[in-house]
């Protein structure tokens, strides 16, 4: 198996909406937007599939150091050996990589954020310095394009955490704020042990609102030079702002189910923003 084989297998087995989204780019930059993604991927399931916290600390430190020897000119794994030919060619630096590493580790000591900035500060590293990537590979002219990019990472982070809070309190991890839940008096051990209320329903509601104002703050943002290169970042715009609105019709049911959007839907949403160009 090429390198090429493997990250175009990690990217299209994951089951991401991202994956739809990359099909209609040209194929350099599938190329490398593909490698990327699986990275992301690489170092995001050490995280996911981690037993013991230490043995994830010392594969988090070997990709840190392979993402180094990489831009050195000794790239080993396929991730890397895939996504350092494109790297330069699309803007993509090391320390985009270390960062993405950055955030999968606060994963590994932090379970719980006690406010809206410090969790901005995880969704800065895991999907902000994501979104800046993807920018610059799908190509763009303006700097406000970089801001629009941090944004909707931010917006479909967010998206992330609504949708898997369920998922994440078996792991014993809560995204959302702790001053958040005192506001609308929801105890975490009342998320951890996955008990439904009015208040609940209340404080997700106030977290869908916020992710559905990102969004459009995110829009506003991109310049209409750069709209066209940036379909792929507005097809993912489509799809987990629909996946959002899915949730909140679903009356917040996430505790014991996660929500998610049929590949056939996921396709057509993607469709739309590739042949009329609307969100």
């Amino acid at each position: 198996m090429t390198p090429q084989d493997y990250v175009q297998q990690k990217a299209a087995t994951s089951g991401s909406s991202f994956y739809y989204a990359f099909l209609f780019l040209p194929k350099p930059r599938r190329a490398a937007i593909t490698a990327f993604y699986a990275f992301c991927r690489e170092v995001d399931d050490v995280v996911d599939d981690m037993v013991d916290p230490s043995v994830a600390q010392t594969k988090l430190a070997w990709w840190q150091a392979e993402v180094a020897k990489s831009f050195a000119g000794q790239a080993s794994h396929p991730v890397m050996q895939s996504l350092m030919p494109l790297a330069a060619q699309y803007g993509i630096e090391q320390h985009h990589l270390q960062s993405v590493i950055e955030g999968c580790q606060m994963d590994l000591t932090q379970t719980r954020y006690l406010d809206y900035p410090t969790l901005q500060r995880y969704c800065h590293l895991v999907a902000g310095v994501v979104g800046e990537v993807a920018a610059n590979i799908f190509g763009h002219t303006q700097a406000t394009t970089i801001a629009y990019a941090h944004k909707l990472g931010l917006a479909l982070q967010l998206t992330n955490i609504i949708r898997d809070v369920g998922e994440d309190a078996l792991r014993g991890r809560i995204y959302l704020p702790m001053n958040e839940l005192q506001r609308f008096d929801v105890k975490a051990h009342e998320i951890l042990q996955r008990s439904y209320s009015d208040r609940f329903t209340a404080l997700m509601q106030f977290q869908t609102q916020r992710a559905l104002a990102l969004y459009d703050e995110a829009l506003a943002l991109l310049p209409p030079s750069d709209r066209r290169a940036q379909k792929p970042g507005l097809m993912m715009a489509s799809i987990y702002r629909t996946l959002l609105k899915e949730i909140e019709h679903d009356n917040f049911t996430v505790l014991h189910q996660r929500t998610s959007l049929t590949p056939l839907r996921k396709m057509w949403l993607a469709w739309k923003v590739q042949a009329l160009g609307r969100v």
